[in-house]
């Protein structure tokens, strides 16, 4: 560093400094006098180094003009330094001047951190964006701050800050409507058909960001991945993901198996492309392909129309029943009565509201009664909310059994006669 030659101006005396105090032999005591500035600590008292070399020591004694010291360790005091600093010239301004004139200006930990602290706010700062238009993201963007998941993917607040930049545009074009392949919405959206592939920093932050657009359930695995997609309207492929139906008609094929009591199995590429065009006025859902089964070997072709979730609820399925609703048909759900179940109906709720198919707190106490050959088995898993009726989460909770579909078929049969 190149320092002040003008002795008398209150700066450095840059020569003088040089000879006085920026020998090597004494880098050790900048060193330390630096490190106090930098923590924020006075540069009084005492420093003391451990094994001198005879030259580190003679330099001490030199800058201090006193006689040779004894002793395993070297102690200054910075009081003395600094008094000698100002009286010699070398440093008007004492020892902290003489220390960023060697060393260059210094930053203290506290305004580092006051520094760093601003970088990441401003970092962040898409989101606040992001949430002034798109006001359900409000809890997401907050959970992205307090998590610090873009922060450990950005590593460095400018990366962060282009990173949230890119998925909060991605987020203010979900749900895609109509439905678009993923890579076709990255190159439109993001400039990069390869953007949002698996494992990136952006596929990510996007993927969580449209969950919370969408209320989908939490998972892993690629076909989770699919389905989470799919759910805000971007199509990882339209053929992985389908739904088990039985006599539904409003497209030439389901009328045609309509007419033969037989089930089908349709793709979100056909619901996305031609999907059906009429709906009856109540469409019944089960979550398990048993009840289907036995309705259509049962029944045939003279079943009321039935739509099996087979699990939760996939982007088909959630396609195929939207669609129905939109035509004017009532839904009616039935699935098994434990936590697993539970939840499942909980996310088609929020996605596609249905009406209770012999599910509710008064349903699930009847079945118990009913379920004492063989015996019931015990409730196991995490609790779930029944928000269509409160009560049901409760006696579940209460009696601590699990009743499963296939156990109430009969009384399922019953009603589609």
């Amino acid at each position: 560093m190149e320092l002040n030659h003008e002795p008398g101006t209150g700066a450095v005396d840059g020569p003088r400094l040089a000879r006085l105090f920026g020998a090597p032999d004494l880098a050790w005591l900048v060193e330390r006098a630096r490190r106090r500035l930098v923590t924020g600590q006075s540069l009084t008292g005492s420093v003391s180094l451990h094994d001198p070399t005879p030259a580190q020591r003679a330099a001490a004694e030199r800058l201090l003009a006193r006689a040779p010291g004894g002793g395993r360790s070297l102690t200054v005091r910075l009081d003395a330094v600094d008094a000698v600093l100002r009286r010699s010239g070398a440093s008007p301004h004492g020892l902290a001047a003489a220390v960023e004139a060697l060393t260059g200006p210094v930053a203290s930990l506290a305004q580092c951190r006051r520094e760093e602290e601003g970088a990441w706010k401003r970092a962040h700062a898409p989101l606040d964006e992001l949430v002034a238009t798109v006001p359900a993201l409000t809890e997401w963007a907050a959970r992205m701050r307090a998590d610090g998941l873009a922060r450990r993917l950005g590593r460095t607040p400018d990366v962060t800050f282009g990173l949230l930049t890119g998925v909060c545009a991605a987020l203010r074009a979900l749900p895609a409507v109509p439905v678009v392949s993923l890579p076709a919405f990255a190159a439109r959206v993001l400039g990069s058909a390869h953007a949002l592939d698996d494992g990136t920093p952006l596929a990510t932050l996007t993927l969580s960001g449209a969950r919370a657009l969408t209320g989908f359930h939490d998972g892993q695995g690629t076909e989770w991945r699919r389905e989470a997609w799919a759910s805000a309207g971007l199509l990882r492929d339209e053929l992985s993901s389908t739904v088990l139906t039985l006599n539904l008609r409003g497209t030439p094929a389901l009328d045609r198996l309509a007419e033969d009591g037989e089930p089908c199995v349709l793709t979100l590429r056909q619901l996305t492309r031609r999907p059906p065009v009429v709906a009856a006025p109540v469409v019944r859902i089960c979550e398990n392909p048993t009840v289907l089964a036995a309705a259509a070997d049962t029944l045939g072709h003279a079943c009321p129309p039935l739509v099996c979730l087979q699990g939760q609820p996939s982007a088909a399925a959630l396609t195929l029943l939207r669609g129905l609703r939109d035509h004017g048909a009532v839904l009616y759900y039935h699935g098994d009565f434990d936590w697993g179940g539970l939840r499942i109906a909980g996310v088609l709720h929020r996605r596609a509201p249905w009406r209770p198919w012999r599910y509710t707190a008064a349903d699930y106490r009847a079945a118990v009664l009913r379920g004492d050959s063989p015996p019931l088995s015990p409730l196991g898993g995490t609790p779930a909310e029944t928000p269509w009726e409160p009560a049901l989460a409760a006696a579940v909770a209460e009696l601590g059994v699990r009743v499963e579909e296939e156990r109430e078929l009969e009384m399922l049969l019953s009603d589609l006669v």
